[in-house]
């Protein structure tokens, strides 16, 4: 087997082409492991990646993609660069601040009530 051929060789050729957000958000990636006898994949984020507001999405979407798209792949692990947020993941029901989040749309904590008197 070539080192083109290799599995780590082919994720990476893989990020390129199925996340070019990371490159065009001015993010970066690595392939730190890709063992094709373990199945296990370890992918590195960095650069804007580190506090983006969208990463964790990248995140999961790389982790479901990545062992839909390889066999071989059945262990990803996507560390993203640590700002303080490291641990923060997209089933995470709190932000890192510790308020709940709020999925699109407008409303949730903070706004007026029918029978405020502001407005």
């Amino acid at each position: 087997m070539t080192d083109d051929d290799s599995l780590k060789a082919r994720v990476e050729r893989w990020l390129t082409g199925q996340m070019p957000i990371i490159s065009m958000h001015g993010g970066t990636s690595a392939v730190q492991k890709a063992d094709p006898e373990s199945g296990e994949v370890v992918v590195e984020l960095g650069g804007a990646c580190s506090g983006c507001a969208i990463s964790p999405r990248t995140t999961q979407n790389i982790k479901i993609d990545l062992a839909k798209d390889f066999d071989e792949v059945d262990d990803v692990t996507v560390r993203v660069a640590d700002d303080g947020m490291g641990e923060w993941d997209i089933d995470q029901p709190e932000s890192v601040m510790g308020i709940d989040r709020n999925e699109g749309g407008r409303g949730g904590r903070g706004e007026g009530s029918p029978n405020s008197d502001h407005f």
